[in-house]
């Protein structure tokens, strides 16, 4: 089974706009395959297209990849980097 192909742009208004794809067809009816993907880490992905203008593949779920356009890629890396660590706080033990 192919996995969901979900595509992540901005659109006109500045939102981010997210279409899924259940056939790789459909795809490649709007964006041209350059490759496919033989270095990833994460062997699910490896032997999946590589779109020109897209970022990606990049694991989203268990059944399905992602791709973003470049600003979008750049926008949300640069959030997740400056997004502080939640902190835990440590229980004491108290010994008897």
């Amino acid at each position: 089974m192919e996995p969901t192909i979900r595509i992540i742009t901005r659109g006109a208004n500045g939102e981010l706009r997210t279409k899924d794809y259940e056939k790789h067809e459909s795809v490649l009816k709007m964006h041209t395959q350059i490759g496919v993907d033989d270095c990833s880490t994460d062997l699910k992905l490896r032997g999946l297209p590589v779109f020109r203008g897209l970022i990606g593949p990049m694991p989203e779920s268990n059944d399905v990849v992602r791709y973003e356009s470049p600003e979008v890629f750049e926008t949300l890396t640069k959030q997740w980097g400056t997004t502080p660590p939640v902190r835990r706080r440590r229980r004491r033990r108290t010994t008897s």
